[in-house]
């Protein structure tokens, strides 16, 4: 599929795509007084009783300190729009909760779990869910694929929280001295480092990564590309030439949002989850 930057931008900003979803907000966690949320958007006409539509989560970047839902809403509109369900998930922060990334990426656990738990209350196929993020985002994503632990212990374990497909945008792959977050999570890094936590049978994988990323080196996302498929996993890597950390966001310079969404379409065609067009 070839869509036009132009015509991409012509399909996603119209008013009539604009509403073509219905938003809910969905709430899948209280701990600790906190109550956490799954902002969710539905294709129009969505029937929970009938659909089984596949689905992504994603989680908003922040450095496991701040951000919110909202980073990526743009990309849930766009998928809703495309068919199927997306869902910017709420997940327990440092500067709103006094968490840690464990806390965080147990959310992110919880999150799959209830999703995949509740699949017929949202009219989704439980064995077509998506996990993606940007930054610290995308490695929630990555570490609930990856990590063996951080679970809630309250939760029923039995019911999976691997995704069937992972969407990440600049991740957090390596929390190790030589990688970044190493300082939030010291001598624990190989309990929360996907880079670590590699396995045969993970979902396929998509990444885009900026080139001049200051944060998360290209030869990073090479090497998580390169051990990914080594264990016979799909592990697709985009790069962005002279793109900077978060290049991707909707309403920075060029054209980056309307290429990585046309990326993301395209992998996601290429599972099956969306008709190509």
């Amino acid at each position: 599929m070839q869509l036009s930057n132009a015509v991409l931008f012509a399909l996603f900003f119209t008013s009539a795509s604009l509403h073509a979803y219905e938003q809910k907000k969905v709430l899948y966690k209280k701990i600790d007084g906190h109550e956490l949320h799954l902002h969710c958007y539905f294709p129009e006409g969505h029937d929970p009783r009938t659909d089984r539509k596949p689905v992504i989560v994603f989680f908003f970047g922040g450095g496991w300190v701040g951000g919110t839902p909202k980073q990526f809403y743009p990309q849930c509109e766009y998928l809703a729009h495309r068919g199927m369900v997306a869902i910017s998930a709420e997940y327990r922060v440092k500067s709103r909760h006094k968490t840690t990334p464990f806390e965080c990426v147990k959310d992110g656990k919880s999150a799959l779990r209830w999703i995949r738990q509740n699949s017929t209350v949202l009219g989704i196929d439980p064995k077509r869910i998506g996990a993606g993020g940007g930054s610290a985002g995308g490695h929630v994503a990555a570490a609930v694929a990856t990590v063996p632990g951080l679970n809630e212990e309250n939760e029923n374990l039995s019911v999976s929280c691997m995704p069937n497909a992972l969407v990440l945008f600049n991740p957090v792959y390596d929390n190790s001295p030589d990688g970044f977050g190493h300082g939030k999570v010291k001598n624990r890094y190989q309990e929360i480092s996907p880079m670590h936590n590699l396995k045969k049978g993970m979902p396929p994988t998509i990444v885009f990564l900026g080139a001049n990323d200051k944060l998360i080196p290209v030869s990073t996302g090479e090497k998580f590309r390169d051990e990914m498929r080594k264990l016979g996993n799909r592990s697709e890597l985009v790069v962005y030439p002279g793109e900077p950390h978060g290049f991707f966001n909707q309403g920075r310079p060029g054209d980056c949002f309307s290429k990585t969404i046309e990326e993301t379409d395209r992998f996601l065609v290429s599972l099956g989850w969306l008709v190509d067009q």
